[in-house]
């Protein structure tokens, strides 16, 4: 037992000695630079590590010009965001120890947002933090772009977890910052580290305003589409039947099936639509001597929450198997006179989500109800069947881009994830 202790320890020093020795190198590196990377501790080389505070007041202290007042939901990886909410300029002289730079890096150090870090702007004049997002300020010979892209990778985002404090692991003290340890090459390659990542998420950037871009394009046509004012023609280059004033109820028909205790249980969700349902939210679907508690949804049957208080709960099921749904939910599906994608383009459009909130009841401290019948009663123009799949087919080609350059967004994010993985040590 002795002997097996002593080369346990023996081998605990061996691996200890060679993770000290081992190469402070990183697997992916330019060309012209070699040797090791030095250590060093965060605090050693910044300047300052340190927060704001919230003005006294909250709210009420915000203008719509002054000095720009920072929040966690400002500080978004890689890229700032400004809202428009300021402080007056006493206040901002005020709380001096809060006032941010240009360089500066932000990180946030409390709550959903924790670990969240970017660079100020250098075209940034000065501005003020809350006491949820910390300032970092680097000494000279010290890349910030470097500093922040090493804080966003693996490593980093591992150093601000363990480095979480309170059982809860709710935020992060400058104490824990200043004494992450932090590998860092020579300036001339920080530099060029920052520069090439730079140009990484420049092209993650031009992705997300061309989808922005796409995304209001499709939002403007919609508009122009559903009113009638952009029309198609026929495969024979004639026009299309004049539009008709109809109800939605001419296209639709509702669904009463009761679902049986082994379909999956699904729910609606206004981010994702009919999605499964948690496990800790399922219960017996049927007790004897009463109405199941689902109904039974197939596929491509629309769900439609009446009892929603952000309405907007009204979606397509695109699985390919049937699955149970709250009784509560009003179920219906299109007749042959209605092109089911045409159908949920207009239903999912802004301007029946504006009617919807319009026709519905109650204050906004109750839950807000839209009634089917009130639903289905809805007139508005319609066009023939023809015209409504040149309409879904165009939107569906816009999707199509739309979820292209989505892929592209990905992509290039993973690709630099990966950078991130190899380029620090």
């Amino acid at each position: 037992m002795a002997e097996q202790e002593t080369s346990l320890q023996e081998g605990t020093t061996r691996q200890s000695a060679q993770l000290k020795t081992q190469p402070l190198i990183p697997k992916l590196r330019f060309k012209e630079f070699d040797g090791e990377w030095n250590s060093n501790l965060l605090g050693k080389f910044s300047s300052k590590i340190g927060s704001g505070s919230t003005p006294t007041g909250g709210n009420q202290v915000y203008q719509d010009s002054g000095i720009p007042f920072i929040r966690s939901q400002n500080v978004f990886d890689d890229k700032l965001f400004l809202d428009g909410t300021h402080i007056s300029k006493i206040l901002h002289l005020k709380m001096k120890g809060s006032i941010v730079k240009p360089n500066d890096i932000l990180l946030n150090i409390t709550g959903g947002s924790i670990g969240r870090s970017c660079v100020v702007p250098k075209d940034f004049n000065e501005g003020n933090v809350n006491q949820h997002v910390c300032i970092i300020r680097l000494k000279d010979n010290f890349n910030t772009n470097f500093i922040q892209s090493f804080l966003s990778s693996h490593k980093g985002q591992k150093l601000i977890y363990e480095g979480q404090t309170g059982s809860g692991r709710e935020g992060i003290n400058f104490q824990s910052i200043r004494l992450f340890k932090i590998n860092i090459p020579s300036l001339p390659e920080q530099q060029k580290i920052a520069s090439f990542l730079s140009v990484v998420d420049e092209k993650i950037q031009q992705l997300t305003q061309k989808k922005s871009l796409l995304e209001q394009y499709k939002k403007g046509v919609m508009q122009q589409l559903f009113s009638g004012e952009l029309r198609f023609k026929d495969e024979n280059g004639a026009d299309f039947p004049n539009w008709e004033i109809k109800e939605i109820g001419e296209f639709i028909k509702v669904r009463k099936i009761s679902a049986s205790p082994d379909t999956p249980l699904y729910s609606l969700t206004i981010e994702h639509g009919v999605v499964p349902k948690s496990k800790r939210y399922e219960r017996s679907f049927l007790v004897k001597g009463e109405e199941s508690a689902y109904k039974l949804m197939f596929p491509n049957d629309f769900a439609f929450n009446p009892m929603n208080l952000r309405f907007g709960a009204l979606a397509r099921y695109k699985g390919t198997e049937n699955v149970a749904v709250s009784k509560y939910y009003d179920i219906f599906y299109c007749k042959e006179n209605c092109n089911q994608d045409y159908l949920e383009s207009y239903l999912t459009s802004y301007n029946m989500i504006q009617y919807y909130n319009k026709m519905s009841t109650g204050t906004l401290e109750e839950k807000k109800r839209v009634h089917y019948l009130d639903f289905v009663h809805f007139k508005k123009l319609f066009p023939c069947i023809g015209e409504q799949q040149k309409i879904a087919d165009y939107l569906s080609a816009i999707d199509t881009k739309i979820e292209t350059v989505n892929q592209q967004i990905e992509k290039t994010q993973d690709f630099k994830k990966g950078l991130l993985q190899q380029m620090f040590v």
